[in-house]
């Protein structure tokens, strides 16, 4: 099955989704998270897919967000904000809700909403080149699917989430809980590969009933409330104006995204 932005394929019970706009580091648009639910749906409908593999093609898993289809879209309200939400929300947790078990396999930028559906799948393979980070905090946006504090500690998530680092080495991410392995730039495939096959080889039933299990314990937990409330929180945050959001719109239709980029992480040099 290929679509126009993403490709995915089927071997051994193992399914791989691949974004494929290296060109833009594989920044989500509209029309790729609308391709991979669409993927995701059809792939948990199949008896023969035992665990499903996201990846990336080029230099980088994600960039996130395609923040330049972003600016262009021009949303204003909150009725339009939260409509743009919901498609970023559902895409990412499409990966948690998935009832076949996922793995990421993570090189280069895993940045914004990719390190959100990184942390949404339920195993992270990381290449040594990789690099995480949340850095909306900086150009006035928010996280859209809250799962920090459920997946590393509070103080780990605040630092993520106020600073807006972009720049966090795999090695970190790994002391933080936001993955399982770090491998050699070249073995991430090898070794999201080694942990499929295992994941094939058990009982399909039993693992899709043992992740169930364990979401569910999030849900009783108020993982879903929460999620609920942190998104109402990002459609005001995107809604409400701010002079980073607007300076960094304005820069990037006046300069170009690296512009607006270069804008925001000067901001944030250290000072000498």
């Amino acid at each position: 099955m290929t679509s126009t932005y993403i490709e995915t394929e089927i071997a051994d019970g193992i399914a791989q989704l691949k974004f494929n706009r290296p060109d833009q580091l594989n920044a989500f648009n509209n029309e790729l998270m609308r391709e991979t639910l669409a993927a995701m749906a059809t792939l948990n409908s199949d008896d023969n897919v035992r665990v499903i593999i996201v990846t990336g093609h080029g230099r980088a898993f994600s960039a996130g967000f395609d923040l330049k289809a972003a600016s262009d879209r021009q949303l204003e309200t909150h009725a339009q904000w939260r409509d743009q939400l919901e498609l970023q929300f559902d895409f990412i947790m499409s990966f948690w809700n998935s009832k076949v078990p996922t793995i990421a396999a993570v090189h280069g930028y895993c940045l914004a909403g990719a390190l959100e559906l990184s942390l949404a799948c339920d195993m992270t393979v990381a290449a040594s080149d990789a690099f995480f980070g949340e850095p909306e905090v900086r150009f006035g946006s928010g996280a859209v699917a809250m799962l920090f504090p459920w997946v590393t500690g509070p103080k780990q998530a605040k630092e993520l989430l106020f600073t807006g680092d972009d720049r966090i080495p795999a090695e970190r991410a790994l002391q933080m809980g936001l993955v399982n392995k770090v491998v050699p730039r070249g073995d991430v495939q090898s070794e999201a590969m080694r942990l499929a096959r295992n994941v094939a080889q058990s009982s399909a039933a039993s693992v899709q009933k043992s992740k169930q299990a364990v979401n569910r314990a999030y849900d009783m937990m108020g993982l879903r409330q929460a999620l609920a409330t942190g998104l109402d929180i990002d459609v005001d945050i995107n809604a409400t104006p701010s002079f980073e959001k607007q300076e960094f719109s304005r820069i990037r239709k006046a300069e170009g995204l690296k512009a607006a980029i270069a804008w925001r992480d000067a901001r944030f040099a250290p000072k000498t």
